[in-house]
């Protein structure tokens, strides 16, 4: 299983905004992608819901993982997003 740790660069966190950033980005790589909280419970990153109940905050680390084929360039392209803060996902 490919897994990126990476902190939260959005001041925000995921929450509103970000978090829809974050969805379309995870259902533009094609990847079944989760999202933890350092030591959580996995939520599916590709869900509105589920990246609101993680209650992420800025500054904090998630870990990012997927075990499909292609998961290592989309979780790369994936955690650039996150840790950057970035509007869009970066370019393949």
């Amino acid at each position: 299983m490919a897994e990126r740790s990476v902190t939260i660069g959005w001041a925000e966190g995921l929450h509103a905004r970000p978090a829809s950033i974050f969805v379309r980005a995870v259902t533009a790589t094609g990847v079944p992608v989760t999202i933890a909280k350092e030591g959580g419970n996995p939520v599916n990153a590709g869900s509105m819901l589920g990246l609101l109940a993680l209650g992420a905050q800025g500054g904090e680390s998630v870990v990012l993982a997927s075990d499909a084929d292609g998961a290592d360039a989309a979780l790369d392209r994936l955690a650039q997003l996150v840790q950057g803060g970035l509007d869009e996902l970066p370019a393949a």
